[in-house]
C-alpha cells in the first residue's frame, strides 16, 4: 500500500488503495475514512499527525509527504494570489473561502485574464450573484473582499481604484437559548467528553475552534481562567472557567488522559469542529428544541444570560474577544432583563373587549 496526494476541489486527502479487507476496513473507519469510487481509494482527513498515524496503522513502506495545494490544476486563480494569503498569515479557513469565492469571480469572466477584469466586470458580477445566484449581503461582502484583496495586495492597485456598491448590511439578531434550554441540551449528553465540550462552549463563551485549539495547559484551575489562543483575528484572551465545568474536565480528565489538546480525537491528535457540530446537533434532536440555533448559539447564549444578570456589556465584550462594543450590543436587542416593567399602551385604554 501507498499513500498519495488528492486534491479534491480544492481540498487535500490522504489517499490509499487498501485491498478489501474486513480488519484493515474497521481500521479505515476508525481514522474518519471513506471511499472515494472515483479514485479508487480511501480518502482521509489531512490534519496534524494524520500522516504518521497511518504509517503506523497500515505498515506502510513508501510514504510521500504530500503538500497541499488549494488551487485546481487549471486553475484562473494565480498563484500570486495564494502566496499573499499564505505571507500575509490568514487562516486556513479563509484563504480556503476566499481561493473559492475569488475563482468564481474570474470564472465568469472566461474570456478576460484576471489582471484585465476591473470596474465593469466586478459590477457585472454582483448583479449576477444579487439578481441570480441570490447570495446574502454577507456573502456578497466576502465575493468583495475577495476581489478587494486581489486588485489591492496582489496588483497593487491604489485602494479605491475602483468603485464597489456594498451592499446594505442586514440586521439580524443571534439566535439564543433560554437557560432552561441550555441546561436541557447539556442534561441530554451522557458521554463524558461530548458533555465536557459543550459545557465548556457554554460557560466561557467559546467559538468551535477556540475550544479544539485548546491546549490542557490552557487551563488555569487556580485563578478559574481559560486562555484562548489565536482565536478570532488571531487574539489571544483572556475567559471565565466555571466550576461545574471544571468538575467534569476533572472526570474527563482521568477517564480518557489527553496527552496536548484538551480535547482530542479517537486516534490522538486535534478534536474534529465537524463532530463537535455533530455532538450539538444530536443533543439538540434529543431535546426537540427547534429554534434554528447552532452550536454557535451556545456562545450567544452565554453573552445574552450574562447581560440579563446585569455584568456590565465592557466585561462581556473582553470574554467574547469582541474589538469593538458595538459588536456586543447586539446582545442588548435580545435580553429580557426588565420587559416585566414594561407596560403595552394598549393596557391603559379604555377600550370593550
Amino acid at each position: 500500500m501507498k499513500l498519495e496526494s488528492i486534491h479534491i476541489e480544492g481540498k487535500s486527502f490522504y489517499g490509499i488503495a487498501i485491498p478489501y479487507n474486513s480488519e484493515l476496513i474497521k481500521k479505515a473507519k476508525k481514522l474518519k475514512g471513506h471511499w472515494n469510487p472515483e479514485f479508487k481509494v480511501w480518502l482521509f482527513p489531512f490534519t496534524p499527525g494524520q500522516k504518521e498515524r497511518l504509517e503506523q496503522v497500515f505498515n506502510l513502506q513508501e510514504m510521500v509527504d504530500p503538500k497541499p495545494s488549494i488551487l485546481k490544476e487549471k486553475s484562473k486563480v494565480p498563484k500570486e494570489y495564494l502566496e499573499q494569503l499564505e505571507r500575509r498569515r490568514y487562516s486556513p479557513n479563509t484563504i480556503q473561502t476566499y481561493i473559492s469565492l475569488f475563482e468564481q469571480f474570474v470564472n465568469y469572466f472566461p474570456d478576460i485574464a484576471p489582471e484585465k477584469l476591473g470596474d465593469k466586470e466586478v459590477m457585472t458580477f454582483q448583479t449576477y450573484l444579487v439578481k441570480q445566484k441570490k447570495v446574502s449581503t454577507s456573502s456578497q461582502n466576502q465575493y468583495i473582499n475577495s476581489i478587494k484583496f486581489y486588485f489591492e495586495k496582489v496588483l497593487g492597485r491604489d485602494r479605491g481604484y475602483y468603485h464597489i456598491e456594498r451592499p446594505i448590511k442586514e440586521f439580524k439578531l443571534p439566535k439564543v437559548l433560554t437557560e432552561k434550554e441550555v441546561a436541557s441540551i447539556l442534561n441530554a449528553v451522557h458521554n463524558l467528553k461530548h458533555k465536557a465540550m459543550l459545557l465548556m462552549v457554554y460557560s466561557s463563551g467559546l467559538r468551535a475552534g477556540e475550544l479544539i485549539n485548546l491546549k490542557i495547559t490552557d487551563i488555569d484551575s487556580e485563578q478559574m481562567r481559560v486562555f484562548v489562543r489565536g482565536g478570532k483575528g488571531k487574539k489571544d484572551r483572556v475567559t471565565i472557567l466555571s466550576q461545574k465545568a471544571l468538575d467534569v474536565l476533572r472526570q474527563y480528565f482521568k477517564k480518557y488522559r489527553p496527552k496536548e489538546y484538551l480535547f482530542e480525537g479517537q486516534t490522538g491528535g486535534q478534536y474534529s469542529s465537524t463532530s463537535l457540530r455533530s455532538v450539538f446537533s444530536k443533543a439538540l434532536q434529543k431535546t426537540k428544541t427547534n429554534k434554528g440555533v447552532t452550536l454557535h448559539s451556545l456562545r450567544h447564549s452565554f453573552a445574552t444570560h450574562l447581560l440579563e444578570k446585569g455584568v456590565d456589556i465592557r466585561y462581556i465584550q473582553v470574554l467574547l474577544g469582541h474589538n469593538s462594543s458595538k459588536t456586543t450590543e447586539i446582545y442588548t436587542h435580545i435580553t429580557h432583563k426588565g420587559w416585566e416593567k414594561i407596560q403595552s399602551p394598549l393596557d391603559n385604554l379604555d377600550i370593550n373587549l
